[in-house]
């Protein structure tokens, strides 16, 4: 068993600098050899080979003289099992069965996954006092590295979050031609996939990602994500290497979005380190807004400071703040350091969101309350697995999820404690997209003893004392904290999903590490901590995890600030065929419990007795498109219970979960070939702004102001529609509501008894302004006596007219027409399309979707693709409840 001591690494966190010149998550630009170069990523020309066909030693397989053939092309950044797919040697694991068909490596053993990986690159080593470094953003499990015949690595690297950085200055060759070899170790142990959460609950013992080894809502990962698997990259610097910047900013008082702001404080450190033989003196400077600060500085040889530059008061800031509550302005700030002859030695640039997150106790819901700007959020947010369960991360899909979840309304994103320290691109992206993030650390309660489990090794006091090393987790507690705490999404960290972590290394974290690197953020000891939520007695907990009636969303009560409440999100026919084979493409009998042993396999969760009031399904493709139906109602009715209860029962609400990084059937609002599904615009419709809403439980109609102003001068409508399209105004009223609340109008349970008669039908409900602006557009479809949509069951077509054009900017505005006289048009799915296969454009981005138009009415829709298919030969395609499919040809 290794170390558990934490000591050492306290005393290198204060002292800071654990990785000497570790990488920071920025950008750099730096002056080299009279010109100016960016960082450069080595993530290509990469190979691979199995270490037991390699004769060679490490130093021997770094040098250029060795013949290296019949390796494989290697994914880098990537795992074994990427670029095994890569290589068509397996089949894809997301498809069918295929998971199965690729050999485990608790069965096949370690040595089955443990690889060598090489690249050559072209790199001179520099003249006077430049240095060149070579940094590792993230090797799993551990690996030994080499370079141009000599060893890195002292000892074996372990950690899965744990950059390295080596300086390589002297080990480049003259000629610029060099070879790097990395043998890579997978976890040990890598846990016995026996079909528990967490399988066996041993891979709890490394500090690493824990669903590798299955979960409800995942299958095994068959090499445990072994591989490098974040980039590597080289830098050079003047002689001098800046690391670490740190930015707070302080932003004291309550804030308005609008008018010029009192002015906020930035705070600014940074790392330097002198690695040569020779002092240098110079300073420190920090650019920002236009204006510059700097502090001299004297370094010894071979030495390092953590500096503090001088407090700047910042006059009329632009603040970042959450999605729905303002813009997310964010500042370009440049560290720089300057000889006493002003050239710039090193330098690193980074992006700052101006704002300020603190919490407070609400005594009304024994719940935490969340404010930026001095303005109270309600917390409306969506549980983060990772992007891909294969670790194929990329800034351009982060980007998109993180915009669908900017589209569903959300402001918060939890990352969920049995997966990662997310990437700096992801973050980059919730900076971009006002999206809070809740980073747990690598603990869950699954396999680290929360329970007693009949499918776990070993007992619950043995698992609670997991990780092995405890050094090494608070290690690299340190060194991830210093590569996001610059992102102002960044909100709040967490020692664990549902337990802490063992006592040593939590008072580590909470008594010396955080307070030292980050003191500006709230611990939360785990995701359901009574800091974060007290569950009253005889309340339901977290949860519920599956399907319930609308009405059980807003009559009970549970967690007042719940991290984990959700349901089903199966996607349409379109998405089920990516990955289920058309043989297996069957209706599932949930009532003779006959389920395909593929959907069983891919985590189906079942939609069981919500279908049939829609009518009994004919086949698959009818299956999912009720589904979607179910999804949008139920999603809908989440967050509008939530809604209802504001500032009373509850203080936010964290939905499980909001996305799948593997093809399982459960839990998500968009699949994970990017296609979302209903649950998306169920959310987006109930999570905007001002809102208005019904009760299921007793018709009770509501507004719901989460701006940060009252509301003057609002008329709410409702009108009644019944199934061949009678629309009929009953009722109307002027009222206003103050910020950051909800208000209660009137019950219309009477009225709709009457005018809808007992066959069901439609109640349409509007906010508008004063003069006359829609602010909130909310349709829900009522069923009849028994609970039976017979008015959907019987519905006759409309007629609809649409037109697509091009809008500029990978932009396509269609509008949909419902002629009078006719039914209501209902639930119509737009798609882009390619115009010779037909198939979906993802990832595309739609302003609303499965969008529904009253008859004489119409609405236009925002659609956003990638720019490349901007004059590509697209089409978009309607399809809905009672509209015939069609395909628009793009104006």
């Amino acid at each position: 068993m290794r170390n558990r001591s934490f000591a050492a690494a306290v005393c290198l966190a204060v002292l800071g600098g654990i990785l000497g010149c570790a990488p920071s998550h920025v950008s750099t630009q730096q002056s080299v050899r009279g010109k100016d170069v960016a960082e450069i990523e080595l993530d290509s020309g990469w190979i691979c080979t199995n270490y037991k066909s390699v004769k060679l030693a490490g130093e021997d397989l770094s040098k250029l003289s060795s013949t290296l053939s019949n390796w494989l092309p290697a994914t880098v950044p990537g795992t074994v099992l990427t670029t095994l797919l890569n290589n068509k040697l397996v089949p894809d694991p997301c498809f069918g069965m295929n998971n199965t068909h690729i050999p485990d490596i608790y069965d096949a053993g370690r040595d089955a996954y443990t690889y060598w990986f090489v690249k050559d690159f072209q790199w001179a080593a520099p003249a006077g006092t430049q240095q060149v470094y070579l940094r590792f953003r993230g090797v799993n499990y551990g690996c030994d590295i080499y370079l141009n015949g000599q060893k890195l690595t002292r000892q074996t690297h372990y950690g899965m979050f744990l950059r390295q950085a080596f300086n390589i200055t002297s080990i480049l060759s003259r000629d610029g031609n060099n070879r790097l070899a990395v043998l890579v170790y997978p976890p040990d142990p890598v846990g016995n996939p026996n079909g528990g959460q967490g399988g066996d609950g041993t891979i709890g013992r490394n500090v690493s990602n824990q669903y590798v080894a299955g979960w409800d809502w995942i299958q095994p990962i068959r090499d445990r994500n072994t591989g490098i698997w974040d980039k590597v990259t080289l830098d050079e610097t003047g002689g001098v290497c800046l690391t670490n910047p740190h930015v707070i900013t302080l932003v004291p008082g309550r804030r308005f979005v609008e008018g010029s702001q009192a002015p906020a404080i930035v705070r600014s450190s940074a790392e330097i380190e002198n690695p040569t033989s020779e002092p240098v003196h110079g300073s420190l400077r920090l650019v920002l807004d236009g204006r510059s600060l700097e502090r001299e500085v004297r370094l010894q040889p071979m030495s390092s400071v953590e500096l503090q530059l001088p407090d700047d008061t910042l006059y009329n800031p632009r603040l970042w703040w959450p999605n729905g509550s303002g813009p997310q302005a964010l500042y370009d700030a440049r560290f720089q350091f300057l000889s006493d002859e002003g050239a710039v030695l090193d330098e690193k640039s980074l992006r700052i969101g101006v704002r300020e997150i603190r919490t407070a106790w609400n005594d009304r819901t024994e719940s935490r309350e969340v404010y930026v700007n001095g303005q109270t959020i309600f917390i409306k947010g969506g549980n983060w697995i990772t992007s891909d369960a294969m670790l194929r991360l990329s800034a351009a899909r982060y980007d998109a999820e993180v915009h669908f979840h900017r589209d569903m309304n959300l402001n918060l994103i939890r990352i969920w404690g049995g997966a990662l320290t997310e990437r700096p691109e992801f973050y980059d992206a919730c900076d971009k997209y006002g999206i809070l993030v809740f980073q747990d650390f690598w603990i869950s309660g699954d396999c680290n003893g929360k329970w007693r489990d009949p499918m776990k090794k070993e007992d619950q006091w043995t698992r609670r004392m997991y990780p092995d090393d405890h050094a090494l987790f608070l290690h690299s507690v340190v060194d991830q904290v210093k590569m996001i705490r610059n992102h102002p999404s960044l909100a709040f960290y967490c020692g664990g999903n549902e337990i802490p972590p063992p006592e040593d290394i939590l008072r580590a974290m909470q008594d010396s590490l955080l307070p030292a690197l980050d003191p500006t953020r709230y611990f939360f000891t785990y995701s359901n901590a009574d800091s974060m939520s007290h569950n009253f007695i005889g309340g339901n907990g977290d949860g519920p995890y599956r399907l319930q009636g609308n009405e059980y969303f807003w009559e009970h009560r549970s967690f007042p600030f719940n991290s984990e409440t959700g349901s089903v999100g199966m996607g349409d026919y379109e998405s089920l065929q990516r990955f289920i084979p058309p043989e297996d493409l069957q209706l599932p009998d949930e009532t003779g419990h006959r389920i395909d042993s593929v959907w069983r396999y891919h985590k189906y969760a079942g939609y069981g007795k919500y279908l049939d009031p829609y009518g009994k399904p004919s086949d698959v493709r009818d299956f999912a498109a009720k589904a979607q139906l179910v999804n949008y109602d139920q999603y809908r009715a989440l967050i509008e219970g939530h809604l209802a209860h504001m500032w009373e029962w509850y203080t936010g609400v964290v939905i499980w979960k909001t996305q799948n990084p593997w093809t399982a059937m459960r839990g998500q609002m968009y699949d994970c070939y990017l296609d979302p599904n209903a649950c998306l615009y169920g959310l987006q419709r109930a999570g905007e702004p001002l809102h208005v809403m019904r009760s299921p439980s007793d018709g009770m109609l509501m507004i719901v102001n989460n701006t940060f102003h009252p509301c003057h001068d609002l008329m709410v409508q409702a009108r009644s529609i019944t199934c061949a399209g009678k629309d009929s105004l009953v009722f109307q009223w002027v009222t206003e509501i103050g910020p950051a609340t909800v208000q209660k109008i009137d019950t219309l349970q009477q009225i709709l008894n009457q005018s809808l008669s007992h066959q069901g039908g439609f109640l349409a409900l509007r906010l508008l302004n004063a003069t006359g602006e829609v602010l909130s557009d909310n349709l829900y479809w009522l069923p009849d006596d028994e609970g039976n949509y017979t008015c959907l069951q019987h519905m006759a077509s409309a007629r609809v007219h649409a037109e697509a054009s091009r809008a500029g900017n990978g932009r396509i505005a269609v509008t949909i027409q419902n002629p009078s006289g006719g039914p209501l048009a209902f639930f119509n799915r737009i798609s882009l399309v390619d115009g010779k296969s037909h198939t979906r454009i993802l990832p595309t981005f739609y302003s609303d979707n499965y969008i529904s138009i009253l008859p004489g009415e119409q609405k236009t829709v925002n659609v956003e693709c990638r720019p490349e298919w901007e004059n590509a030969n697209v089409m978009i395609s309607i399809s809905g409840w009672n509209v015939a499919e069609q395909d628009l040809p793009v104006k």
